[in-house]
């Protein structure tokens, strides 16, 4: 008889991760190769994926890195042909790859108006945080179909659904150019990753394929002082997620340890949506 410990190892599976190389898109590798999974490492950026591989899926499992550009059809089609190819299946995808501004110090800054907001950008988050999902679920799906059996975990965020908070982002001193704001485009699109998940879930039911999202709230990532007091005064916990608590999340949706779960939302957030 398994225990539920069993429930979580992914063991003689293949997960795929998008955004690899990303804050939390790196981690998701790390959690997905320590239960055992066989992770490919998918990132526009191919040395950084490999370093991915190196430093954090080969110290506990298998797996190889590929460059993909999540909104290019071939490109996606290619990553999941390569990976049933080499690995024989394709278990779990997660689709991590975004445009998500960042507000860390390190990123640049996000001084767009609502009004004056540039519809070239507008475009490009569409085409990354929803047609980019789109097109790896399309992909994805048909081995999962051909085992009966697949997970897809879409990555959401608090501000796919409630609306952000801008006060956080001011600063002492500021005058109206040069106030930054959380853009319009992350809010619309991830809310779309949830509605596009639900569509999903409901679409294969019946197939072995789930779908769900999980909704991180704000992580550190050497950000200020003021904007960690500023963001941690709005949570109930009192603070800003660290790296790995979005984790255990993520290894609850791919594994069987969810599997009575689809077309759901695993929110992480700290009581950031719960005022």
């Amino acid at each position: 008889m398994s225990t539920i410990f069993d429930k979580f190892s992914l063991k003689e599976q293949t997960a795929v991760v998008t955004g690899a190389c990303g804050l939390l898109g790196r981690e998701f590798c790390r959690t997905l190769a320590q239960a055992g999974a066989t992770v490919v490492a998918a990132d526009i950026n191919l040395e950084a994926a490999e370093k991915v591989v190196e430093e954090v899926i080969k110290p506990y499992s298998e797996g190889f890195a590929w460059q993909t550009n999540v909104v290019d059809p071939e490109s996606v089609r290619t990553l999941v042909a390569q990976t049933v190819a080499k690995t024989g299946r394709l278990d779990v995808l997660v689709c991590s790859a975004a445009m998500d501004p960042k507000f860390d110090g390190i990123h640049g800054k996000h001084l767009a108006t609502f009004e004056n907001f540039p519809l070239e950008q507008w475009n490009d988050a569409l085409n990354v945080n929803l047609t980019g999902l789109f097109l790896c679920a399309q992909a994805a799906v048909e081995p999962m179909k051909a085992q009966n059996h697949g997970v897809i975990i879409n990555i959401c965020s608090t501000y796919g659904l409630v609306g952000p908070d801008q006060r956080i982002y001011e600063r002492p001193g500021q005058d109206a150019e040069s106030r930054q704001f959380k853009p319009v485009y992350y809010s619309v699109t991830k809310a779309g990753v949830l509605g596009l998940t639900r569509y999903l879930a409901t679409y294969y039911a019946g197939t072995g394929i789930r779908a769900n999202c999980l909704t991180p709230g704000g992580v550190f990532n050497g950000h200020d002082d003021l904007f960690v007091k500023n963001y941690s005064a709005r949570t109930v916990i009192g603070r800003m997620a660290n790296i790995d608590e979005l984790s255990g999340g993520l290894l609850f949706l791919a594994s069987d340890a969810s599997s009575y779960m689809t077309g759901a939302n695993l929110i992480v957030d700290g009581g950031w949506t719960a005022w």
